[in-house]
C-alpha cells in the first residue's frame, strides 16, 4: 500500500503535468485562428470549417476505434448531437468570417467573453446558485469587450459582432456537453459532434454552390491554402487532443485560468505573423475581460470549496 507522502507527490506530479499540457494546449490554439486568417483569403469560411472537422475526425477516429467506443454511441440522443454539431458549426463559421476583417487578437478578446456567458445562462437555465459579485464581473467582462468592439464596429461594420455570435454559441455548447457528458464518452461526443459539422458544412456549401458568398460557395483551394485549411483542423486535433489530457491531469478548476494566457500567445503569433498589434484601448479592453473571467473562476472555485451541508453558505454563496 502506498504511503500518503508517495500519493500526495503523485498527486502533485499529475497536476504539474497537466499545467504544462495546458499550456501547450493553449500556445497551439491561436494557430487554429492564424491558420484561418491565411485561408479565408481566398477559401470559405464554412469550407475551412468543413476542412477543420475532417482532419479533427480523422484524428479522432483511431482513437474510438482503440477504446472500442462505437457501442457507446446513444443513438437515441442523436438529435442533442446534431443541435451540438449544428451549434459549433455557427459558431466557427462566424468567427472564422470575423478573421477575414478583424485582427487575431481583437476578436479572440472578444470570444473570450464566452466562460462570462456561461455564467448567466448556467444561473438562468442550469439552476446554478450565481451571486451579485458574479453577476457584477460579468457585465464587467461585457463592457471589456465593448471597448474593443466599438471601434472594430467603426471600421468593419457588423461583423465586430460575430465574436459575440460565436462566444453565444460555444456558450450553448458547453452547457449542453455538461448534461450529456454525465452519461455519454466524451470522446464519442467530440467524434459525434465533428460527423455532424462536417455533414451541415456540407449541406451549406451544397446549397451555396455558385452563389459567389464568400461564406458557403465552395472553390478549390489553391496552392498555399491547402496547407492552411489542413493546418486549421491539425492545429485544432493537436489543440484539443491535448486539452483531454490536461483535464484528465488535473482539476479543471486549476487548469482554468491559463486558457487567458491564449490571448497574449495569439497577440504574439498575430504581431510575428501579420503585424497586428492591439492599441491601448484595446489592451485595456482585454485586461478588463480576462480580469472579469478570472476573477469568475476564483468565485467559482471558492464556492465549490464550501461545505454541501451548509446550506446557507450553499444557497447565498455568489
Amino acid at each position: 500500500m502506498s504511503s500518503p507522502s508517495a500519493r500526495t507527490a503523485s498527486s502533485a506530479s499529475e497536476v504539474t503535468t497537466g499545467l504544462v499540457l495546458m499550456f501547450l494546449s493553449v500556445m497551439v490554439s491561436p494557430l487554429i485562428d492564424i491558420f484561418s486568417k491565411l485561408a479565408v483569403v481566398t477559401v470559405p469560411s464554412a469550407e475551412i470549417t468543413a476542412g477543420r472537422f475532417v482532419v479533427q475526425a480523422l484524428c479522432m477516429l483511431p482513437i474510438v476505434l482503440w477504446r472500442r467506443r462505437f457501442t457507446d454511441f446513444s443513438w437515441r440522443q442523436s438529435l442533442f448531437h446534431a443541435i451540438r454539431g449544428f451549434i459549433i458549426t455557427v459558431s466557427m463559421i462566424s468567427f472564422v468570417t470575423t478573421l477575414k476583417y478583424m485582427a487575431v487578437a481583437d476578436a479572440i478578446a472578444i470570444f473570450f467573453i464566452e466562460p462570462i456567458i456561461v455564467t448567466v445562462l448556467g444561473g438562468i437555465f442550469l439552476k446554478e446558485t450565481i451571486g451579485w459579485r458574479r453577476y457584477t464581473a460579468c457585465g464587467v467582462g461585457f463592457f471589456g469587450a465593448m471597448l474593443i468592439i466599438q471601434p472594430s464596429f467603426e471600421e468593419v461594420g457588423y461583423v465586430a459582432l460575430l465574436p459575440v455570435v460565436s462566444a453565444l454559441c460555444v456558450a450553448i455548447f458547453v452547457l449542453m456537453t455538461r448534461v450529456l457528458s454525465h452519461r455519454e464518452d466524451p470522446w464519442s461526443m467530440q467524434f459525434q459532434m465533428g460527423i455532424w459539422g462536417l455533414l451541415f458544412c456540407v449541406l451549406l456549401l451544397f446549397v451555396g454552390e455558385g452563389s459567389g458568398s464568400d461564406l458557403f460557395d465552395p472553390v478549390m483551394p489553391a496552392g498555399s491554402a491547402w496547407f492552411y485549411v489542413a493546418g486549421v483542423g491539425a492545429t485544432a486535433a493537436i489543440a484539443g487532443i491535448l486539452g483531454v489530457y490536461a483535464y484528465r491531469a488535473a482539476p479543471a478548476s486549476t487548469l482554468a485560468p491559463l486558457q487567458y494566457f491564449e490571448i497574449v500567445s495569439a497577440t504574439i503569433f498575430a504581431w510575428l505573423v501579420f503585424g497586428d498589434f492591439p492599441d491601448a484601448v484595446k489592451w485595456l479592453g482585454i485586461t478588463i475581460i480576462m480580469v472579469s473571467g478570472l476573477y469568475i473562476l476564483w468565485r467559482e472555485r471558492r464556492f465549490a470549496s464550501k461545505p454541501v451541508s451548509d446550506t446557507s453558505e450553499v444557497t447565498l454563496a455568489p
